[in-house]
């Protein structure tokens, strides 16, 4: 079973008063991944699509906790929200989506993200989806949550995806 300080974590539903502590944590989470684009892009055509990282990625992030499409829920331990996913619901289509996902790195290598991505997996099934689908970097700096995925049982489809600075 998951712990963190011998804390075994909660999963619930995103309540407004979670909001800074998901941001906050979403940053400190995907400040490595951010990194790792811009070594993998370079700095020119990293800053070009990214000025500021931290405000795009905050806003992002944001968006989804007042989306009304978007179901949010928090990972939550005595010492308070340590990750958080967004799913999202296509029931034409029957499938579900794993919109973002974010472990703090406090609490990472612990098995939050396997716990968050089985909450959403399990949710995605109740709500009657018939494939489940998340999208990640193929970037070093995506590597934990690659991994993550692949355990819950997720078959990549690779793309490639160019960019080029003019």
């Amino acid at each position: 079973m998951w712990q963190v300080a011998s804390v075994t974590p909660g999963i619930r539903p995103y309540a407004l008063a979670d909001r800074q502590d998901v941001l906050d944590l979403s940053i400190r989470a995907w400040e490595p991944v951010f990194r790792s684009l811009k070594a993998v892009l370079g700095p020119v055509i990293f800053d070009r699509l990214h000025p500021d990282w931290v405000l795009d990625q905050s806003s992002a992030v944001d968006a989804v906790l007042h989306d009304d499409d978007t179901d949010v829920w928090v990972a939550e331990t005595e010492g308070g929200v340590v990750g958080f996913t967004a799913i999202r619901i296509d029931g034409q289509r029957k499938l579900g989506e794993i919109y973002m996902i974010a472990v703090d790195p406090s609490a990472q290598n612990e098995g939050v993200g396997s716990l968050l991505t089985d909450h959403a997996l399990g949710r995605c099934s109740t709500a009657g989806m018939t494939v489940v689908m998340v999208d990640t970097g193929g970037d070093p700096g995506h590597a934990p949550a690659r991994s993550t995925y692949e355990k819950a049982g997720f078959s990549p489809l690779p793309i490639a995806r160019y960019f080029k600075a003019l």
